[in-house]
């Protein structure tokens, strides 16, 4: 009976664009017997349903609980209208909503599906490259504007086939508007053949592939000589390498991070059968498994590990265009693995770490941004993190998304794609900022950057280690007074010194300093980063570490008592300091490569601490100093433990139970794993970052959510 029907309006926002939700819909109204109609749009997906109440209120129940694998339903809302009478339901064309966005899904890994038809000789894209579908391969880095239509997209320049078409029109087909939908007969192709490329692997030599957001830099990672061949054309002489293999050692959550739709690069402990210069003196490897099916294809035929690594030199932005990739890795490569489907956005492979009990990030980007993270309280606004391991975060609605990792912003090429992404961003989810958050420092590019955003207003400086706590508050959606551990390397802080070892109390916008290391000389600025036995020098070690000039480190130590050097909180300088003192490592050749080789140093079974408070650094250095004798890996040990335990008493302290860690130095499984342990322990509960990293490439996040604040 008529008088039985209904219709609805229904709205579904979240990330549902590109993910296959439309045809979701389509076979969802069909199987409750729903007439109406379901169409994209720059905002929400759209939909109009009409039958009887039990059926719609079974479809309004299993959209939301039965979406396809990539899609994040966020809201669901729905209201009575007319009935419109239809006896069908149907697809529409996509629908342009002035200034409205919609969250774009991140690239995916390869599915099972397409796995099984690129290796099955009877499937008619056996063996092609470039398979996909709905539920799997490149997204935002090929998007250009929304919504996410093909022509909207670089593969734009790829008329499809009468087959591919077909499958593009049926609700169906797995590949309906699967807007990458391609076959040998009408989409990509590669540049040489496979056979050619892995021939060149299995000869030692270096390849460079053409990945979804970039090039990438590949080898034998069982050769010798090939790892030490890319390092001195990478100019990289010892920062860890990634490694892409098909059957790494992990633990069962280990494997879930690297089966997820994202494929990271996964931190594990020591893979068997790699070159030692993968991961020089550490205990870890950063592996990944196959993600696209050229990865899928190369990986059978060479039939053993390969260094796959960003296609850059150290510290450069990734390449993504093909004459910028001949231009910049022409010295590095001896062999070019490209295609003629145009990258549209820069982004790297990201990495995370399972510790703690959860998976963290330490880089953010492809497969995990664009997606949002809740900020309730966010208006239109920009911020621009830091300076090194530069990200910004642009937010409306609610909603924040956080950019790629980019990279330190040293140099003008960093800068360009900074700039270039933050502006698709802001394109891309129609973000006019009412407010422009950034660093305190005023010499970093990323402040300029903000300063020229804001226009003739002023940014919201915030200061670095408030952002590096409020990032974690942001994650876990904290409320009320936090105690903040903020442990890294740099940071300005209000009183014009360096901080970096800081305890903090947050609440809103506000934040004040409670306890911190006691301040120590700064000999030599920013050289301190690299050459650790200054700060040793500044620390009291009265004689020059094995493989130090003894003149020069006469005079840093004098200049550290001189009274004219700058002073400095800093967690990241302690750990210098005592990797110089232990012998550990005098000199770094990457950010953070002392503290990291320290931790591979330490004895996991060594439980002796010294009790000290967090101010009293300069005595836990002297009293390790006093014991040089005993084993490093003791030593080591005990300087890890000894903090852990100055970190908990100092949060005690303050009164507050809600405890957030963060910073650079929280990329450290055995501090941050024992912090928490230790947290938990003495009654508090403590958080720390998930889904940005506790290193500079979360503090956008924070930022943004201290301007949601004001």
């Amino acid at each position: 009976m008529i008088a039985d029907r209904r219709r609805l309006a229904v709205t579904v926002r979240g990330t549902v664009q590109g993910v296959g939700f439309r045809p979701f819909v389509y076979r969802l109204a069909r199987a409750h017997k729903l007439s109406g109609w379901v169409r994209n749009s720059t905002g929400p997906v759209e939909i109009e349903v009409e039958g009887g109440e039990p059926e719609l209120d079974g479809f309004l129940r299993e959209l939301e609980a039965e979406a396809p694998p990539l899609a994040h339903v966020r809201t669901v809302d729905s209201s009575p209208i007319p009935l419109a009478g239809d006896t069908d339901f149907m697809i529409q064309q996509s629908r342009h909503r002035q200034d409205d966005f919609q969250p774009v899904a991140p690239d995916a890994a390869t599915c099972e599906d397409c796995l099984k038809e690129l290796f099955d000789p009877r499937d008619r894209r056996f063996r092609y490259p470039f398979i996909n579908c709905t539920n799997c391969g490149p997204r935002f880095t090929v998007i250009e504007a929304l919504p996410y239509d093909r022509p909207n997209t670089t593969m734009r320049h790829f008329t499809m086939c009468r087959d591919c078409q077909r499958e593009y029109e049926d609700p169906l087909d797995r590949r309906f508007h699967a807007q990458p939908n391609a076959c040998w007969a009408c989409g990509p192709r590669l540049s040489i053949s496979l056979e050619e490329a892995v021939a060149a692997l299995q000869g030692g030599l270096v390849l460079a592939l053409k990945g979804l957001g970039g090039y990438q830099l590949a080898c034998d990672a069982r050769s010798k000589s090939a790892v030490a061949r890319l390092r001195q054309r990478k100019r990289r002489p010892s920062k860890p390498f990634a490694v892409m293999t098909t059957e790494p050692v992990a633990s069962a959550e280990e494997w879930t991070a690297l089966r997820s739709a994202a494929r990271p690069v996964v931190l594990l402990g020591a893979q068997p059968g790699l070159a030692e210069g993968v991961a020089p003196g550490l205990a870890e490897h950063g592996v990944m498994l196959p993600y696209t099916p050229l990865h899928h294809l190369l990986m059978a035929e060479f039939g053993g590990p390969l260094v796959m690594t960003s296609g850059n030199l150290s510290e450069e932005p990734i390449c993504r265009d093909d004459s910028e990739a001949r231009e910049r890795l022409g010295a590095i490569a001896d062999v070019f693995l490209a295609h003629d489907r145009p990258i549209a956005a820069r982004y790297d492979d990201s990495v995370v770490r399972v510790c703690g009990g959860a998976t963290r990030v330490i880089r953010r980007a492809r497969g995990l941004a664009p997606a949002p993270i809740e900020l309730p309280l966010a208006p239109p606004l920009v911020a621009t993190g830091a300076h090194l391991k530069a990200t910004f975060t642009v937010a409306r609605d609610g909603q924040a998304f956080v950019g790629p990792h980019v990279g330190d912003l040293d140099d003008l090429l960093t800068v360009r794609s900074y700039q270039e992404s933050l502006a698709a961003y802001e394109r891309m989810f129609h973000v006019l900022p009412t407010r422009v958050a950034c660093d305190l420092h005023p010499d970093y590019a990323s402040t300029r950057i903000a300063e020229g955003l804001a226009g003739e207003g002023e940014p919201l400086r915030v200061q670095h280690h408030h952002a590096h706590v409020a990032s974690v508050i942001a994650e876990h959606g904290l409320h009320g007074a936090t105690a903040g551990v903020a442990l890294d390397g740099v940071g300005l802080g209000h009183d014009g010194t360096v901080w970096g070892g800081e305890i903090l109390v947050c609440e809103g916008s506000l934040c004040r300093r409670v306890a911190h290391l006691e301040p120590v000389p700064l000999p030599g600025g920013d050289l301190c980063a690299r050459e650790g036995w200054r700060m040793a020098a500044a620390y009291g070690l009265s004689e020059a570490p094995a493989g130090v000039d003894p003149a020069r480190f006469e005079v840093i130590r004098r200049l550290a008592g001189s009274g004219q050097a700058p002073l400095t909180s800093s967690m990241g300088r302690f750990f210098d300091a005592v990797a110089s003192l232990l012998g550990v490592c005098q000199v770094s050749t990457y950010e953070g490569e002392a503290a990291a080789l320290l931790e591979a140093a330490a004895d996991p079974g060594v439980t002796e601490l010294i009790e000290v408070g967090l101010a009293e650094n300069r005595r836990l250095f002297a009293a390790l100093s006093s014991r040089r004798g005993e084993p490093v890996s003791r030593l080591a040990a005990v300087f890890h433990n000894s903090l852990v335990h100055a970190v908990v008493e100092a949060c005690r302290a303050t009164g507050i139970r809600q405890v957030a860690l963060s910073g650079g130095c929280f990329q450290n499984r055995r501090l941050l794993e024992s912090c928490l342990e230790a947290l938990l322990a003495a009654g508090l509960r403590p958080y720390a970052n998930e889904q940005v990293p506790a290193n500079d490439g979360g503090l956008s996040l924070g930022q943004a959510w201290v301007a949601s604040c004001v």
